[in-house]
């Protein structure tokens, strides 16, 4: 049965069911009027400042500035939902300093108590962030990366004059203001509290203890140091060297102190403490939120041109070779030649100097590896075998060397003989390019602007093969290369030009022998331009929304023909599979002793057994197949290969959603899938997620303007995206007209002011943001009314992401000893694995209990409130299709039933999709996993397989494995010689993209 194409369905009837009594962190439900307007009661990481005549408060709700009344009340808002500002601070005459994110940099404001005067106090591409005013009104504190790495700064209001007090290499966040006025108190790097004097010096005044961190520094009674100190279950509030508040979620925000009281924030309250009594603050604040979402429409693949033509390269007599439907070709005078049969994941073409052979990347032996065709008698052989994986390959100007990465991020060059490292480990670096003389590799690599915010810009990074130098260039100021995949730098054959992506368009621009800039860039395509290749001195190839383009040097642009097509392929015959029970995705208890009929991919009926089953499961249980809504295939892709959808098969994951990969990657593999000619489950997805004016991953986008959003939409809508994802520094006027423009459903980081622009959907229940923090899980993983109640009212879908649900392997290892575990994953993946694994409950354990059970106490609440909550696990940062039973067992074990959590990973994620997937039931597509026991008792029986159907293809988990399975690496490797000295680590944020914190990255 072919997926018919179906409106997405709207989620207006939650709305009635906000913050319900089953919430026990929701007292005080939020009241929905029409599910127009939702009141908030409760703030999740809110801070709070004080007026200096004590009359009111400021607090920063729902990334808005709110006054009220100190004694509590009714909130005032002062900003707008563009202006999208935190972290309040008083000044003299109710004058409100604050930071705001609203032209896509974080810089200074300030806004009268009355709402008027806003007034823009910094500017530029920099950063300025966390004010406080100084005690006389005069000045203000503030930190800001424009000198290399977070310092803290002053800026005087009558002249706007900024003087620098700390910089390099420090990491300051907070700084607060001692009551005379003549020192600064701030936090370094999380790990230490300093105090500096305004002639700049320096004291430090709190190491933070082994295992934990600090957070919002103050002067407290007689000038000692306040701060917040948390590990995993605990926050405490610390004046001098005695805690003066615990066992409270404390947000970790400066304290406001007057003699010994003490105002703050914690419990989702703003909260006034004295001689050991508490007293809470009430407020509330009513804002607008869209419970009615467009219906969207996922679209039905079942054929047409193929339009997934991944990493095309050109050879000297104009030649095209690219991958496609899981197999390479050659592309010669508009007729496309496959080159390899497909079993396996052949990817990256190069074509040698004299066009004579390709080099390109297989996983045939079990892991990639290089390989050589000679295209005059299709013979294949090992270029260089290595024990890593090897990626990307690019021939170097006199075909004597390759250079490719591993799955480190480490550049390698290999002579066939003997191979060696070139560069350190790099985040998601882009593919390699030579230099004419072969003494020059160059590539897109990302520079960040600080340690304490991971974000940079993509640029060139060249490395100097004789003398060792790395070398970063900005393509253009505060710009970043597009993506850091195939969108260059690109080494012209004569050596003279680099070519590369910025802003969706290419760019040229002239060099010297060792790639330096001899000019400006000038701008060569004005249509959405990815994957650049040479051909020729002259001529650019690239792809464009799914067709093959070559433009001259001058704008002229032609298309080349390829004639590739695919349709999907016909169902098989009728089958009768008898079980011994199943679950129909809605029931609560098991139907015992039925045979499902399947034909033409689709279930046509269930009935109680007779007769003779084709397949006789009459030993299982039939369930629908599992739905990952969030993961991203292309991560990892090259490094995985074809081992991905035989592993999540394997588990039972017969669809999975990704909110994010490299463009052309995820067409290619999502028309391989639908066409059968890779092996794997229903695949929807997207392209690069939509960025602001800085990145981090190499498949986000960075758009500063809404005439690039407009390329990026158009993009969407001709490769027919299932979804747009807006991601962490897209600024709120880019992500509403996002939302104005799409024609498809989107999701992002944030909750709100997203409930009411009409995005869709939240990934993580707190991820990577802007600020730093999140506002709608605090550190310690808690989530209160607000958050709640905004979910439910909106309808906006929450996918957990529960990376802490890998503490449970304290306990249960059996996912990572499985047998498909050991044998589908690539080895190096699998020894991080069962390393990550062994350390859960350890005190080097990557995750905790604590934060897992309220994570999934968020997840509850909102599941109970009428809300939609579906599974999606990040992998690969977290373990593809693993993580899936991992996160279910985690929801079970913090208080969803077995039902509910199936539920989270079946209906929920088929509704988000518009699709009738996720159950069993006459007419629906025929997605099943056949387990063994009953996981509506035990949540781990789900994850016990042995057979799964997609669109009535069924496979075998001994047949999923064959390919992988005792596959020992039986050839030579070559020599590894001593690295380069350009190979040695010199720059902090070098480092594996596996190294990263994972922690709701994506």
């Amino acid at each position: 049965m072919e997926l018919s194409r179906r409106e997405l369905l709207t989620r207006t009837g939650q709305a009635a069911a906000v913050a319900t009594a089953a919430s026990a962190l929701t007292p005080g439900a939020a009241q929905a009027e029409s599910g127009a307007r939702v009141t908030l009661t409760q703030g999740t990481n809110i801070s709070v400042a004080r007026s200096r005549d004590g009359e009111w408060l400021a607090i920063d709700l729902v990334t808005a500035i709110w006054v009220l009344p100190s004694g509590g009340g009714e909130a005032r808002k002062l900003t707008d939902e563009l202006q999208d500002a935190t972290l309040p601070s008083f000044g003299p005459g109710g004058q409100i300093a604050f930071q705001s994110y609203r032209d896509g940099n974080y810089h200074l404001y300030v806004i009268g108590l009355d709402g008027k005067g806003l007034r823009q106090l910094t500017r530029g591409r920099y950063d300025h962030r966390e004010p406080a005013f100084s005690p006389d009104g005069r000045h203000l504190a503030f930190v800001s990366d424009r000198a290399g790495s977070y310092g803290v700064h002053l800026l005087e209001l009558a002249t706007g004059t900024i003087t620098q007090l700390t910089g390099v290499p420090d990491e300051a966040a907070a700084p607060q203001w001692s009551s005379d006025g003549t020192r600064i108190i701030f936090t370094v790097g999380n790990a230490a509290v300093d105090v500096v004097a305004l002639d700049g010096t320096r004291e430090r005044l709190v190491t933070a203890p082994a295992g934990t961190q600090v957070f919002g520094a103050a002067f407290g009674p007689g000038g000692q140091p306040s701060y917040t100190r948390m590990r995993p279950g605990l926050a405490e509030l610390v004046l001098g060297t005695s805690v003066v508040v615990t066992g409270e979620d404390v947000f970790g925000f400066a304290p406001v102190w007057d003699g010994e009281r003490v105002l703050y924030t914690a419990d989702g309250r703003i909260r006034s403490r004295a001689s050991g009594t508490v007293r809470d603050i009430p407020f509330r604040a009513t804002v607008p939120v869209r419970t009615e979402r467009r219906q969207h429409r996922t679209r039905n693949l079942t054929g047409g041109a193929v339009k997934g033509i991944a990493s095309p390269v050109v050879s000297t007599d104009g030649r095209i070779a690219f991958r496609a439907l899981n197999a390479l070709y050659l592309l010669t005078d508009g007729k496309a030649t496959k080159l390899t049969d497909g079993r396996y994941f052949d990817s990256d073409p190069d074509f040698s100097p004299d066009g004579k052979k390709i080099v390109y990347a297989s996983d045939r032996t079990g892991v990639a590896q290089l390989w050589l065709r000679d295209l005059s008698t299709d013979k294949d052989e090992l270029y260089a075998p290595a024990p890593h994986a090897q990626t990307t390959p690019r021939f170097s100007p006199d075909g004597t060397k390759v250079a490719y990465l591993d799955q480190d991020g480490q550049v390698w060059i290999t002579d066939r003989q003997a191979r060696r490292q070139v560069t350190p480990t790099l985040f998601q670096p882009g593919r390699p390019t030579w230099s004419k003389d072969g003494t020059v590799v160059a590539l897109a690599a990302v520079k960040p602007f600080s340690r304490r915010f991971r974000e940079g810009t993509s640029q060139v990074l060249s490395v100097d093969l004789v003398s060792g130098e790395l070398r970063y260039t900005e393509p253009m100021p505060f710009r970043s290369i597009a993506t850091r995949g195939d969108d260059g730098p690109v080494w012209s054959s004569d050596g003279k030009r680099i070519a590369f992506v910025v802003e969706s368009v290419a760019w040229v621009v002239d060099v010297d022998a060792k790639g330096t800039f001899l000019g400006e860039p000038r701008q060569v395509t004005r249509e959405v331009t990815d994957s650049l290749a040479w051909h020729g001195k002259e001529t650019l190839v690239y792809l464009n929304n799914g067709r093959l383009r070559k433009s001259t040097l001058d704008g002229r642009t032609t298309t080349i023909r390829h004639g590739l097509t695919w349709r999907r392929p016909k169902a098989p015959d009728r089958e009768v599979i008898r079980v011994g029970a199943y679950w129909d995705g809605e029931a609560h208890e098991l139907r015992r002793d039925v045979d499902i009929v399947v034909q033409n991919g689709a279930v046509q009926e269930i009935r109680p057994q007779r007769g003779k089953a084709d397949v006789d499961n009459s030993g299982l249980t039939a369930i629908p197949g599992l739905i990952d809504a969030h993961n991203h295939w292309h991560l990892r892709g090259r490094q995985w290969g074809a081992r991905q959808g035989n592993a999540w098969l394997a588990y039972g994951v017969t669809t999975v959603r990704s909110p994010g990969d490299p463009v052309y990657q995820m067409i290619e593999t999502r028309e391989a899938l639908a066409a059968g000619t890779l092996t794997g489950p229903r695949f929807y997805a997207t392209g690069e997620a939509v960025d602001g004016s800085r990145v981090y991953y190499n498949f986000m986008r960075p758009t500063l303007s809404k005439v690039q959003l407009d390329l990026e939409l158009r993009r969407a809508h001709e490769l027919g995206y299932d979804l747009v994802k807006t991601y962490v520094r897209l600024p709120v006027e880019l992500q509403r007209a996002a939302v104005q423009r799409s024609r498809v459903p989107l999701s992002s980081h944030y909750l709100y002011p997203a409930a009411n622009l009409g995005m869709d959907g939240q990934e993580h229940v707190g991820a990577t943001n802007r600020l730093g923090y999140s506002h709608t899980i605090t550190r310690q993983g808690k989530a209160y009314q607000d958050v709640v109640a905004l979910f439910t009212a909106s309808g906006m879908s929450v996918t957990p992401t529960l990376f802490q649900s890998r503490a449970l392997y304290d306990t249960d290892k059996s996912l990572v000893t499985d047998e498909r575990t050991r044998v589908l994953y690539p080895p190096w993946e699998y020894e991080r694995f069962v390393a990550d694994a062994a350390t859960q409950g350890t005190p080097a354990a990557t995750a905790s209990r604590a934060v897992l059970k309220g994570w999934v106490e968020l997840a509850l609440n909102v599941h109970r409130g009428g809300g939609l909550v579906i599974t999606g696990t990040d992998a690969p940062l977290d373990s593809p299709a693993t993580a899936t039973h991992q996160n279910l067992r985690a929801l079970v074990e913090y208080g969803f039933t077995p039902r509910e959590a199936l539920v989270t990973a079946t209906r929920n994620p088929a509704r988000w999709l518009g699709l009738p997937l996720g159950a069993i039931r006459p007419g629906a597509p025929a997605d099943i996993a056949f387990v063994r026991g009953n996981p509506l008792a035990d949540i781990k029986a789900a994850a016990n397989v042995e057979q799964v159907v997609v669109g009535g293809v069924r496979h075998r988990v001994p047949d999923l494995l064959a390919p992988y399975r005792d596959r020992p690496q039986t050839f030579a490797t070559t020599a590894a010689l001593d690295p380069l000295p350009s190979a040695e680590n010199r720059h902090w944020w070098h480092e594996p993209e596996w190294a990263e914190r994972v922690c709701c990255d994506h």
